[in-house]
């Protein structure tokens, strides 16, 4: 365990941050936000993207090449995260930070981590590994080397608590979602929806692996929706950096997932964080996912719980439905959302499901409660 640092006052905080994924980026913009509404003599350097760029870091990487998906991807781009590595701990080991903050990414971020546990500089983990989930063993870093661990959802304080690992329930930050910046009429006047017909959103995933993964399945879904149902509208939610091909002239496209969400009536989203969004915000939805053969194996191999979407892992049972790997299929994407569109009583029980998750992700200020956490650490 690295040395927490005294307690007196220090000018000139530099943390060195990290974040490998769009989720990440958004997460570290806003505890970057938070950190310098609270101490403004501040610098961040480190990873991340075009969010955390606008809030004042100093990037180095961005996520656009750090963000894959699975096994094989990852031994693809083995070399260039090899050098990505040797790079980061050069320039920590330069720059000795106060603090080095690091945002989910484990795959990463917990390498890292057994690489500069020798450099005594003291670590935050925000937005913890699931290693509840699946790798276990992994919690040997965070227990071992790992000042300060800031856990999002408050069953893990109690299950990392219990396994030596110096840990927090900061809250989760999907409590205090921003509204819209849009109104709801300007929204629909903005695609030329009407107000009055059914809206399916569409979110493929955030990374462009995941999007080709699921794409084609999404259209054909679409094609069998629209021929029972063909007055729906269909708008799909992407990064800006990712490519949809082909895509329709009747499907829409919205950057800002959250306002899609907002207005859709129900939503088809590959398994990820857009699932608890969809569920903090009301709106039904199918879950999928689809992966390499390679890395579909490993996890079912080595993972240890029963659910893909956190959405169902949070309430314990299957609150919505997931289609994974084989099972997603453009016919069985089909007959679940034609249920939730035709069946109030299926809507309504995900409804009562979705309260009960949102009661559980605690007080909105998780960025607020973060910052004050890793500042009370310095000042």
């Amino acid at each position: 365990m690295t040395q927490t640092p005294e307690k007196t006052k220090q000018k000139n905080l530099t943390f060195f941050i990290i974040a490998g994924e769009e989720s990440g980026d958004i997460h570290g913009s806003r505890l970057i936000l938070a950190i310098k509404k609270k101490y403004s003599d501040c610098k961040f350097i480190g990873h991340g993207g075009n969010k955390m760029v606008e809030q004042g870091l100093k990037i180095l990487e961005h996520i656009n090449n750090l963000s894959m998906v699975g096994f094989s991807e990852v031994i693809k781009h083995l070399p260039y995260m090899k050098r990505v590595m040797g790079q980061t701990i050069k320039i920590i080991k330069e720059i000795n930070p106060s603090r080095i903050i690091l945002i989910d990414y484990p795959g990463f971020n917990l390498r890292l981590i057994k690489r500069i546990s020798s450099l005594n500089i003291p670590i935050t983990y925000f937005i913890l590994p699931q290693v509840w989930a699946w790798k276990e063993s992994r919690i040997k870093v965070l227990r071992d080397f790992v000042d300060q661990s800031l856990s999002i959802f408050p069953f893990e304080q109690g299950w990392f608590k219990h396994r030596g690992v110096n840990v927090r329930f900061v809250g989760h930050p999907f409590a205090e979602l921003d509204p819209p910046k849009i109104s709801r009429d300007n929204f629909f006047r903005k695609h030329k929806f009407l107000p009055d017909k059914p809206l399916l959103v569409l979110l493929p995933g955030s990374r462009q692996q995941e999007i080709d993964q699921h794409w084609k399945i999404f259209l054909i879904t679409v094609q069998l929706l629209r021929l029972s149902t063909p007055e729906l509208q269909v708008v799909v939610g992407k990064a800006p950096s990712a490519t949809l091909s082909p895509l329709p002239d009747n499907i829409y496209v919205e950057e800002n997932t959250i306002t899609a969400l907002h207005y859709g009536n129900v939503a088809l989203i590959a398994s990820g964080t857009a699932t608890l969004e969809a569920a903090v915000m009301n709106i039904p939805m199918v879950v999928c996912y689809r992966m390499s053969f390679f890395s579909w194996f490993l996890i079912k191999k080595l993972s240890k719980v029963s659910f893909a979407s956190i959405v169902n892992l949070i309430g314990k049972k299957e609150i919505v439905p997931e289609f994974l790997q084989n099972e997603m299929t453009s016919e069985n994407l089909y007959k679940a959302l034609r249920l939730l569109l035709n069946d109030s009583e299926k809507r309504n029980s995900m409804y009562t499901g979705f309260s009960e998750v949102r009661k559980v992700l605690g007080k909105p200020g998780a960025y607020i409660r973060s910052a004050e956490a890793i500042l009370k650490e310095h000042l």
